[in-house]
């Protein structure tokens, strides 16, 4: 069990944290007093959840009286992670000022809310294992550090890969859909009618000169937008590549840019249409 507590004062990214560890496979919860984590640790274990993440903060401060008693009780079954986030007051000020929300703890003042707030949040910031300071980081900034302090072998950036027939409609979920339409068509090759692309014959007939060139620049532009959307903070992006059926070129395609970036990211890949038949015209 991997068990990480996400601390820390509002508007220091708390929730941002939260739902990056989320993408990176955790079951995560929001606000839940020390003396619940080992109840949820069970009921996540007999579940077979095995990456779980908490915010514990001042919300909770008439529960924090029980922190050392919970982390003596999960200790017996996991061992406890915790990052702190923290940020300069003056930029915690300003993030409020932008978000118009109230501090949870309803102070007169909101400076006053801010050093009750550190008090309140003390031993917790002690106990830390890791504490990132966000004054000066953007969202995407912080998604990196906790990438690199938490995703592990589980959330690599992801890339999901697709062919599909545009005679059994396009999809609406991908982020890029590619024609591959004016790829030379093995449909007209007797030979290769029934074979799909995962058939070297037909990744052959599909990549000739002109294909090999529609594919290389394909790919180029597609690399360039796996980077943009990784430094951006995304964990996933997803790709379509169609032709009339999604039996011969999409197929071929899709599998070619899965052997080219699969070094680079975690690739996932599906034929939607494979099992209709022989494609089209």
């Amino acid at each position: 069990m991997r068990f990480v507590i996400v601390s820390g004062r509002s508007g220091a990214g708390k929730t941002t944290a939260l739902q990056a560890l989320e993408e990176f496979g955790f079951f995560v919860t929001d606000n839940l007093p020390p003396m619940l984590w080992t109840a949820l640790l069970t009921g996540c274990t007999a579940r077979g959840i095995e990456r779980v993440a908490v915010v514990t903060d001042a919300r909770t401060r008439f529960f924090l009286a029980d922190l050392e008693m919970a982390f003596a009780m999960v200790q017996t079954t996991a061992h406890p992670e915790l990052v702190f986030l923290d940020a300069d007051d003056d930029v915690l000020v300003r993030r409020y000022g932008l978000t118009r929300r109230s501090h949870p703890l309803g102070e007169p003042t909101l400076l006053g809310d801010l050093r009750e707030e550190r008090r309140v949040l003390e031993g917790l910031r002690e106990r830390a294992d890791a504490i990132i300071d966000t004054s000066n980081l953007k969202a995407r900034d912080l998604i990196e550090r906790l990438r690199a302090l938490y995703a592990g072998n589980q959330a690599g950036f992801q890339v999901t890969l697709f062919s599909f027939g545009f005679k059994h409609g396009a999809p609406t979920d991908a982020d890029l859909v590619v024609d591959a339409r004016s790829l030379p068509n093995p449909y007209w090759d007797a030979n290769l009618k029934t074979q799909s692309g995962l058939e070297s014959e037909v990744a052959e007939h599909v990549f000739t000169a002109d294909g090999t060139a529609f594919y290389n620049e394909m790919r180029e532009f597609l690399a360039l937008n796996l980077t943009r959307a990784k430094a951006s903070g995304r964990s996933s992006y997803s790709v379509a590549v169609g032709c009339t059926g999604g039996f011969h070129r999409s197929v071929a395609v899709t599998e070619a840019l899965a052997r080219d970036f699969s070094s680079s990211y975690t690739v996932q890949l599906e034929h939607r249409d494979i099992g209709r038949g022989e494609g089209g015209a």
